[in-house]
């Protein structure tokens, strides 16, 4: 019995333990700097994460637009790490103003009530991603595998919910394309995927010609080209 007790009592111990490593592995791995921002990324702010100690957690700074651009921001003065992966955003008495949890490397994903998610992303990878978006916007040309035309495509950057933007398709597209009849679009995982009303999707990768094809691939396949 006294066995079997002191087993539980290691086990605690050894879970305990665990936790307060990975706990400060992930504060390490947190400094730095961060965009908060909303989903569609109307609205960001530069967030830097430091090992410095604070009355409560650790200390951080925000850029001066912060509190105009998400109100909510003014009452953050630390940041700390809670539980096993949950990186808080806090008042200096320690109370949550925000909470994230990461959804994907390096993408974290946090809810307030009354106003919805907001994503922290490291600064260089968000900046990227913004970088790629500005150079999808435009006019694109989709061609078959022989280089016949059979659509154009407009593709903008006007929110139309749950993280797409709005897309117009030209006229005398083939009838496939027709069909799906695309009127949105989003980057996701290094992908670009146009969206259909009905919520039907069609993924494009970028090749080696900095030419985007249809997934998966075929003999004939459907690629898009910058105009």
């Amino acid at each position: 019995m006294w066995r079997a007790f002191g087993t539980v009592i290691l086990s605690a111990l050894l879970a305990s333990a665990a936790t307060a490593q990975d706990a400060a592995s992930m504060k390490k791995d947190m400094v730095g700097q961060w965009e908060l921002a909303t989903t569609e990324r109307s609205k960001t702010c530069v967030v830097t994460l430091t090992s410095e100690p604070a009355a409560k957690g650790l200390k951080l700074t925000l850029e001066p637009d912060c509190a105009k651009t998400l109100p909510f921001t003014k009452a953050i003065v630390a940041w700390d790490v809670k539980g096993l992966d949950i990186v808080r955003l806090e008042t200096a008495d320690g109370d949550s103003v925000i909470d994230f949890t990461e959804v994907e490397s390096g993408i974290f994903e946090g809810h307030r009530d009354g106003e919805g998610i907001y994503i922290l992303q490291n600064l260089v990878a968000a900046r990227s991603l913004a970088k790629s978006m500005e150079q999808m916007i435009g006019d694109w040309t989709m061609v078959r595998g022989n280089g016949r035309q059979v659509c154009g495509l407009t593709l903008t950057n006007t929110e139309a919910g749950n993280d797409n933007f709005q897309a117009f398709l030209k006229p005398r597209c083939d009838a496939q394309i027709a069909g799906f009849g695309p009127t949105m679009w989003r980057l996701e995982h290094g992908a670009m995927l146009l969206v259909a009303p009905n919520g039907d999707t069609w993924r494009f990768e970028a090749d080696d010609n900095a030419q985007w094809r249809k997934m998966p691939d075929t003999a004939d396949p459907l690629i898009m080209l910058r105009q």
